[in-house]
């Protein structure tokens, strides 16, 4: 599915309640938790250590929470599309909810919805709530409301 294309800033503000989604899946492998680990020197072991992991309460390693709410920066794109921008700044997010854990070897997705936009110093702002699901599992991963700024081109 392609990102639904919004051709100015402005044209966000008559599409909240819009879903978008899903996009493309990406896979957690191990190697990429262990990359996370070391970015971020969290090395608890139910992230770094199968052996151990596999008899842990996830019944091996899971990513962390953290890995995969930042991988909502990569599903944005494929989400929406703003154009006519000068430059598009993350503001933070709000709501930030880890619900089930990633399992090493899962993919995941996401959703989005907007659910806030409103003109804020120059720009639009956007929230956009991202739902992150696991392929074959009904319970989300987590479930954030990102906060973006689209500033319109001169």
């Amino acid at each position: 599915m392609s990102a639904r294309v919004f051709e100015t800033p402005a044209a966000l503000l008559d599409a909240v309640g819009e879903s978008f989604g899903p996009t493309t899946w990406v896979a957690i492998e191990q190697d990429r938790i262990d990359l996370f680990a070391q970015a971020t020197d969290d090395h608890q072991w139910i992230h770094v250590d199968p052996e151990r992991a596999k008899d842990g309460p996830f019944g091996g390693t899971i990513a962390h929470g953290y890995l995969t709410m930042s991988l909502v920066n990569r599903f944005l794109p494929e989400l929406i599309e703003v154009r006519g921008v000068s430059m598009g700044v993350n503001i933070g997010t709000d709501n930030l909810r880890f619900l089930n854990p990633v399992r090493s070897g899962s993919r995941i997705r996401g959703k989005g919805e907007l659910i806030k936009a409103e003109e804020a110093k120059g720009g639009v702002q956007a929230m956009i709530r991202v739902t992150v699901e696991i392929e074959g599992v009904e319970k989300p991963a987590c479930v954030v409301d990102t906060i973006s700024r689209f500033y319109p081109e001169n």
